[in-house]
């Protein structure tokens, strides 16, 4: 029998507000030890993903660019000084979460072969996937979780079975 979505996703999700700040959003992370939250509307819908990875894209981006590599020694050094006093003043107002976050949001049905989640995180380059019945969110699979299958001798046998 094929081993499916809801065996092995983990059904307690940890959502955030969009209008948290970034620096909660990275305390929640790290509080948690998990690297990405689904995103939530006013009505409590989600509507993205916020990863510790946009939170370092945006501190990376807030001061380099790859505009540089066509300027002199002179005008890199100033380009520099320049992005870094707009990231100075943009860290006096708050970046909230909807920001930073990817607003695209892929998920699977809970009856989706896990073989099927596997080739869909790896063609997309994803973390973590969400796991849905009838259209509402009950858990997420991420890559630990699909690390838990191999580990297991008895999933790992029944995803090798081509039933």
């Amino acid at each position: 029998m094929t081993v499916l979505a809801y065996e092995i996703m983990t059904p307690s999700i940890k959502a955030v507000p969009q209008s948290w700040t970034m620096d909660r959003l990275a305390r929640f992370l790290t509080d948690n030890e998990i690297t990405g939250s689904p995103v939530t509307d006013d009505h409590g819908e989600i509507v993205g993903i916020a990863t510790l990875k946009d939170i370092t894209e945006f501190r990376w981006n807030a001061t380099r660019s790859d505009a540089d590599r066509h300027l002199t020694p002179e005008e890199r050094q100033a380009a520099r000084q320049l992005r870094m006093v707009i990231f100075e003043e943009m860290g006096k107002v708050p970046v909230e979460v909807r920001d930073i976050m990817t607003p695209i949001v892929l998920s699977v049905d809970e009856t989706t072969p896990v073989r099927d989640i596997a080739n869909i995180m790896m063609r997309e380059h994803l973390h973590r996937i969400f796991v849905t019945r009838d259209s509402k969110i009950t858990g997420i699979v991420t890559t630990y979780d699909m690390l838990k299958v191999i580990s297991d001798e008895e999933l790992t046998q029944r995803c090798a079975r081509n039933d």
